[in-house]
């Protein structure tokens, strides 16, 4: 008579602790990314032109600087 064994220590299809942790690290890095990016484009978009060019950006420079931030 042949016993039926279920071995308990593997883990569950491809799903791993370290994988679902790495995805919800790299979630909240994209979002943390988003918002730094989006404040300072706010507080660059409330300055005048005469303030932005005091620390040596112009109002075109705003998107490009968030952009970068974002990454």
């Amino acid at each position: 008579m042949a016993m039926a064994v279920f071995e308990t220590t593997r883990p569950a299809a491809g799903l791993s602790l370290g994988r679902i942790s790495g995805f919800f690290v790299s979630a909240f890095g994209a979002v943390a990314a988003w918002n730094d990016a989006r404040v300072t484009r706010n507080s660059l978009s409330k300055l005048s032109a005469r303030e932005l060019d005091d620390i040596g950006l112009s109002a075109g420079d705003i998107d490009n600087i968030s952009e970068r931030l974002s990454r």
